[in-house]
C-alpha cells in the first residue's frame, strides 16, 4: 500500500470513530509523525494534502523542515519528543507548537525565547500518567499547579496536555485521566493517541493523534 493510501486509510478511521463517538467530523487533527524519515519521503504525504507533522528531536528535524516549510506554506509543525533546554531556542524557531513542556526549567527556557524571538509558539504540559520513571513528563497531581505557574508566572501560552500511555497497559484509563486533568485545568485541547490506539484516543476526546507508522510504514 502506498503512503498516499496510508493516510487516507487513517483519515478514514479517525472519521469513523468519530462519528460512532458522536463528535464532529473533522473535530480530531492528525499529526503526522515523520521522525526518522527524510525529506523525499515526507513530501508525497505533503502533496498528498496533509499539513500538520510532528517530530521528535530538534536537530533531526533542522536538517529537514526548513526547506519543506519554505516549499509549502501552511505547514504545522509539532515538538513531541523531550526537549532539553539548551534546544530551546531552535525549537521556538522551528516549531509551531511544543507539546513537551514538563518542567519548570524548560518553562522559563522556552518563555525567554518565546519573548526574545517574538514567535507566537502555542504549548502543551506533558503529563506522565503511568508515572513511569524512564518517561518524560510531569506527574498526574502536580499538573494543575504547573499549568497555573506557566501561565501566571511566565504568560505562557499552554493550549492542552499530552501523554504516552504506558506499552503495555489498557490506555483508556489514561486517556480519561488526561481528559480530566485538563478539564480541571480549563484546557480543552488533548494531544494522545498513536498509531496502535488513536481511536480508543479519538472516543475518549483527544483533539490531536500522533500517528507515524501507521502512515509512513515500519521505522
Amino acid at each position: 500500500m502506498s503512503v498516499e493510501a496510508r493516510l487516507e486509510e487513517v483519515k478514514a478511521r479517525i472519521a469513523k470513530t468519530e462519528a460512532a463517538a458522536g463528535r464532529p467530523v473533522g473535530a480530531v487533527t492528525l499529526v503526522a509523525v515523520s521522525k526518522t524519515f527524510e525529506a523525499d519521503q515526507i513530501r508525497p504525504v505533503i502533496e498528498a494534502g496533509q499539513r500538520v507533522f510532528g517530530e521528535n528531536r530538534v536537530q533531526e528535524s533542522q536538517g529537514k523542515w526548513p526547506a519543506l516549510k519554505a516549499e509549502t506554506p501552511g505547514i504545522e509543525l509539532h515538538l513531541i519528543g523531550p526537549l532539553q533546554s539548551n534546544k530551546a531556542a531552535d525549537a521556538v524557531a522551528l516549531f509551531d507548537i511544543i507539546e513537551t513542556v514538563d518542567r519548570e526549567k524548560i518553562a522559563h527556557a522556552l518563555s525567554e525565547e518565546i519573548k526574545g524571538q517574538g514567535r507566537l509558539v502555542r504549548l502543551y504540559v506533558q503529563v506522565n500518567t503511568g508515572l513511569e520513571p524512564q518517561k518524560a513528563g510531569i506527574e498526574p497531581k502536580e499538573t494543575v499547579a504547573f499549568v497555573d505557574f506557566c501561565r501566571k508566572e511566565l504568560d505562557l501560552r499552554i493550549e492542552g496536555l499530552m501523554c504516552i500511555p504506558p506499552a503495555d497497559e489498557n490506555p483508556g484509563p489514561h486517556f480519561a485521566l488526561l481528559a480530566k486533568l485538563a478539564s480541571e485545568c480549563g484546557l480543552d485541547r488533548l494531544s494522545m493517541g498513536m498509531s496502535g490506539d488513536f481511536e480508543t484516543a479519538v472516543e475518549f476526546g483527544a483533539t490531536s493523534v500522533r500517528v507515524g507508522s501507521a502512515i509512513f510504514g515500519a521505522r
